[in-house]
Parts: C-alpha cells; sequence; structure tokens
C-alpha cells in the first residue's frame, strides 16, 4: 500500500521546530499585552463572497489562488487566503464596536493559497497580524506601527529590516489617480502583460504592483499618487511621518507601493528584509476605512497588518536567533520492575511542583537510561534501584556536575 503523504505546498512543524514557533509566539503575545491588542480566532473557511468583495475579484488572490469549493446546499465556501476580510466579518456580526468604540485585536493562524511554493512561503503558511477599528486618526496608524517596530526589535532583526511607506489617498484622490494613470499607461499598454490589460480597464493602480521588468521600468516615469492628494490627504500623511519621526521610527517613502489587497485607503506600509531574498517582504499593511461598510458593517475606520510567521523564523534564524530547546528539569531512571509505581507517584508529585519530569517507559538498563537523559539536557537524574526500594531512598545525580547523593524518598523536595 502506497504512503500517504503531506500534500505540495504544506508541511508538518516537527520538534524541535514547534519550539521556535512556540518562543516566536510567545513574544508576538507578550509585545500585543503591552499595545493592549485581544486575540481573536476566526473560522479557517468563510463563504467565498467575503473575500471576492473585499480582496478585490481581480487579485492575483481571488482570480488565482483560492482554494473554493460548493457545499452540499449550492454554498459557496472557500479557505481563508488572508485574515482581515474575516476579522472584520466578525466585527461587523458580532457588533464589536458596542463593547468600545475603539477594538485592538490580533490574530494567529494559518492561510491557505495556491500559488508556486517557495521560501518561506507554502500553499498552507501561518500569519500573524493586528487590526484596530474605530478611529481615523494618524497616531493609530502610528501606534500600528509602532507594534511592528517594537515586534522586530524584540526579535532582534531589525537592524536588516526597511520600513516603506505610502498614502493611496482617499476615494475622491484615488480616482483622479487612476484616470491619470490610465492616460500615461495607454500609449504603452501594447508592450503590457495579459494580466495588466486586464487590471487597466477594471483597476489600473494594481498594475503598480506589477514584477514585469519591462513595466516596472516604464512605470518609473508615471506620475505620482501624491500629485492627486485632497488637502486633508496630505495632512493625515504629513502627520503619520511626523509622529513616526517622533519615535525614532526610520521609513522611506516608496510612491509605487500599493499592496496586493484593493481595500486599502491611505496609508500603506511594508517592512522588508534583506534575509529574504527577491521576496522580502516579511511584514506589511495599511488602512481600510472604507472595508467595514463594504461587509455591510457601519462605516467604521480600520488599520492593520499581517505578517508570515514562516518569513519571520527565517529572518530569525539568519540572526541566530536563540532557540534553543526547553531541556527537562529531571529524569527519572527506574531500574527495577518493582519500582516503576512508585516512580510513577513520585513523577506525579514532582510534576504538582511544576517540576518537568522524563521517564523511560522501554525499561532499558540504567546505563542507557542515563545516556538518554544527558542527550535531553536533563539538569538532574532520580535513579530508583533495588537497594533505594529496600531503604526508601533515592539517589539524586547532578549531571551537570557528575555528582551525586542520597536522601530519603520522604525528604526528596528538600534536596531539590
Amino acid at each position: 500500500m502506497d504512503q500517504i503523504r503531506t500534500i505540495k505546498g504544506t508541511h508538518d512543524i516537527l520538534p524541535p521546530n514547534s519550539i521556535k514557533w512556540q518562543k516566536l509566539e510567545k513574544i508576538i503575545y507578550q509585545t500585543c499585552k503591552l499595545f493592549s491588542f485581544k486575540e481573536i480566532r476566526t473560522p479557517v473557511f468563510e463563504k467565498t463572497d467575503l473575500f471576492s468583495r473585499s480582496v478585490g475579484e481581480l487579485t492575483d488572490i481571488v482570480s488565482k489562488e483560492m482554494y473554493s469549493w460548493e457545499d452540499r446546499d449550492g454554498t459557496n465556501l472557500t479557505l481563508r487566503p488572508e485574515l482581515t476580510a474575516s476579522v472584520v466579518r466578525s466585527y461587523i456580526q458580532h457588533n464589536l464596536q458596542s463593547h468600545s468604540p475603539i477594538q485592538r485585536l490580533f490574530y494567529i493562524g494559518p492561510i491557505f493559497r495556491r500559488e508556486r511554493p517557495q521560501k518561506g512561503r507554502q500553499r498552507q503558511f501561518h500569519q500573524f497580524g493586528v487590526e484596530a477599528f474605530g478611529s481615523d486618526n494618524p497616531e493609530q496608524d502610528a501606534e500600528v506601527i509602532s507594534l511592528a517596530w517594537h515586534l522586530l526589535s524584540k526579535l532582534n532583526i531589525i537592524d536588516n529590516i526597511t520600513l516603506k511607506i505610502n498614502s493611496l489617498g482617499s476615494p475622491e484622490c484615488r480616482e483622479k489617480y487612476r484616470l491619470a494613470l490610465k492616460d500615461y499607461i495607454r500609449p504603452h499598454l501594447s508592450t503590457f502583460s495579459e494580466t495588466s490589460n486586464v487590471r487597466f480597464k477594471k483597476n489600473p493602480l494594481r498594475i503598480l504592483d506589477s514584477k514585469n521588468a519591462n513595466e516596472i521600468n516604464i512605470l518609473k516615469s508615471a506620475p505620482p499618487i501624491s500629485n492627486f492628494y485632497t488637502s486633508e490627504d496630505k495632512n493625515h500623511f504629513k502627520s503619520v511621518l511626523s509622529f513616526l519621526d517622533k519615535m525614532k521610527i526610520f521609513y522611506k517613502v516608496k510612491p509605487q507601493l500599493v499592496r496586493g489587497l484593493d481595500y486599502y485607503t491611505k496609508t500603506v506600509f511594508e517592512f522588508t528584509s534583506k534575509d529574504l531574498g527577491a521576496q522580502d517582504a516579511i511584514l506589511g499593511g495599511g488602512r481600510y476605512d472604507n472595508l467595514v461598510k463594504t461587509l455591510g458593517g457601519k462605516p467604521t475606520a480600520g488599520i492593520g497588518f499581517a505578517a508570515g510567521m514562516e518569513r519571520f523564523l527565517i529572518a530569525l534564524e539568519s540572526k541566530g536567533f536563540n532557540f534553543e530547546n526547553e531541556a527537562p528539569d529531571i529524569y527519572f531512571v527506574c531500574i527495577e520492575k518493582e519500582a516503576i509505581g512508585l516512580t510513577l507517584a513520585l513523577t506525579k508529585k514532582l510534576r504538582e511542583k511544576d517540576f518537568s519530569v522524563i521517564i523511560d517507559p522501554m525499561r532499558r538498563s540504567m546505563k542507557a537510561q542515563l545516556r538518554e537523559a544527558n542527550k535531553f539536557g536533563a539538569k538532574i537524574a532520580l535513579i530508583i534501584g533495588d537497594s533505594e526500594i529496600k531503604s526508601n531512598s533515592i539517589i539524586i545525580k547532578d549531571l551537570t556536575k557528575n555528582s551525586q547523593k542520597t536522601c530519603p524518598q520522604s525528604e526528596l523536595f528538600n534536596f531539590l
């Protein structure tokens, strides 16, 4: 019978790699706590319409990469290709704005996109992200970016990171820019790809996200969107940059930055890493002041970002982040079959006192068990053999100093 293996673009996370994930997740939780962001968990599949309405019909995610199917009742369902839309859906459904005018939420979870597997990005990958609802003021943008900066600093990978930022302006600004961009591109359209020709008709701003070398070169001379900002757009972006300056968060304004999703308005940003190669974005996001209304809620401002967990781990490993396995406190060496019950009883008491303990269920020799204890990096070995059973004693062996002593079993905790 053929062996069943993981599907292309998916992978198992095994020990000791799972320890790395736990350490990263712990730092994320600690960082979000500092900023008073609370965790939200949403289903891994939603109605397909949620993503087509929010992310955009012409984005690569919706048009090419989603895992979708028709359920038995005829409902079109999709494994989530991103998480912001799900969080917004939940925000609306549960009327979260009634609990507090400002909602600060974060998430960690798997994402599914049928794209070409690459370094740090499989077809099932994992995202961490934050979403802040309720304020359209620039200080909210600055705080969200500050959270990302704080996390990257805490992970000690900020040195190789560049913050790129832009403003897409208001809907009024974007409409004027859309017309101007089409006028600029039209004479070159015959040299553009089929995908860009489709985008030209439906949403020309998406062409700015092109990876085609010819198109990138032509777009370098395109009029910048900043030429079309309203006074409010200018003031908002100026304030965001001013607040970042005050916090000594360094950035580069990148006029071509639009991000890959259609719902962004005003501020958009990316953190890129030199450690990730050509696909260098490690974290990105922006403001989406119309998304809640688009999905059926009351007009509500919002801003957030998402980061690929796998890409975080690549960047951390390149910086030599300490991912040492957490060694057990105690390895319990039981030599005699008659002592197994006593060993289990003492192990239970040790764990109740918060000691991490390993026992050997294979009943190997003392030499083999001590070799295993050293392999696990245990600090102490507790040994019970025939003589210890008769004398109600136990041997405490310090594996770091290679010394040992014997004590009564009843006084074990006084010697640990």
